[in-house]
């Protein structure tokens, strides 16, 4: 049984280093959000820091109220496509791992 412990604590460690490394992985990994067919995108890490935002020299000549809905429509788009990515990397790290009784849900 002891060596049984000491073998979910060894996965326990590695498993904990991979998550570290992913994070720091996911922090320079970008996805872009559009909305507008194009006329605005949004660049964000996996982190959710946005990077840059582009709106279509054309738009400013729309309502106000226009643009703020296609920002956030493209933020939106944008969030989606981190958390996607995000979600993908990580289901990565615990797929083969095998710790009795700890259910992780990626």
């Amino acid at each position: 049984m002891k060596g049984g412990l000491g073998g979910i604590l060894k996965q326990a460690q590695a498993m904990q280093e991979n998550l570290k490394r992913a994070q720091e992985e996911l922090a320079s990994i970008e996805v872009t959000g559009n909305a507008g067919g194009g006329l605005v995108s949004v660049v964000m890490t996996c982190r959710h820091d946005v990077k840059s935002v582009k709106l279509d020299p054309g738009l400013l000549k729309e309502d106000q109220e226009v643009i703020e809905d296609l920002v956030a429509a493209a933020m939106n788009d944008a969030v989606r496509k981190a958390e996607k990515a995000t979600q993908e990397k990580m289901s990565g790290l615990t797929s083969g791992l095998n710790i009795p009784g700890l259910n992780l849900p990626f």
